[in-house]
């Protein structure tokens, strides 16, 4: 079970973007873990947070992939995704990532 993180005070995608900060190079979390974290099941609204994030690169949204592992979308494209979840030392296979369940961040 996912630990809540939600704080009422901040917009839902400065919420979002507060939990990108506790994510650490080479870990990944999931839209879903995000959203539950925020005590929502609004997935595709961190999708959009996400997409709207206006510092991509200090606020990571790179490290966020699909439940399955997959990489989703990135404002810069998939490549460059792709490089930095590799610049961090992450394996990518076929758009997923390889070992998902050990880099997996939760928000306990």
């Amino acid at each position: 079970m996912t630990k809540q993180i939600k704080n009422n005070t901040l917009p839902f995608n400065e919420q979002c973007y507060t939990l990108l900060m506790l994510i650490p190079k080479g870990k990944i979390t999931t839209y879903k873990a995000m959203a539950e974290a925020l005590g929502t099941k609004a997935y595709q609204a961190v999708g959009n947070a996400m997409a709207a994030n206006p510092n991509p690169i200090i606020v990571p949204c790179h490290r966020v992939v699909n439940a399955n592992g997959a990489l989703g979308n990135y404002a810069f494209g998939i490549d460059k995704k792709t490089a930095l979840l590799e610049s961090e030392g992450l394996q990518i296979k076929d758009g997923k990532i390889v070992d998902f369940e050990t880099h997996l961040f939760t928000f306990n």
